[in-house]
């Protein structure tokens, strides 16, 4: 098993979970998250006054596939999630040693 964390830009959330629907993926976790790196912010004007915005929102998508599936399901969601310009985001991919399901 493959454990993937996909961060990405809170619009483009639907185009993933239409991507990863052929490979049978059926549970994600999704979490808001900001992130700063290579996009560096943005400038914003509040109340009269311009104010320097570092960390931008993102989202971390995580759920887990079987290893055969890596490679397609990343080729897969760089080509969903891609939108040409920085901060588009990455993709993650770790080992999974053990999984054992808590419910019924």
């Amino acid at each position: 098993m493959r454990h993937f964390t996909v961060y990405l830009k809170p619009f483009k959330l639907d185009d993933l979970i239409a991507a990863l629907a052929p490979f049978g993926v059926q549970a994600l976790t999704v979490e808001e998250v900001r992130g700063y790196g290579r996009q560096k912010g943005h400038l914003e004007l509040y109340r009269g006054s311009e104010y320097q915005i570092t960390f931008l929102p993102k989202l971390r998508v995580e759920f887990v596939a079987p290893q055969p599936l890596e490679r397609p399901i990343v080729e897969a969601v760089c080509e969903a999630v891609r939108t040409g310009r920085i901060g588009d985001g990455k993709v993650l991919v770790r080992e999974v040693r053990q999984l054992r399901r808590l419910g019924g």
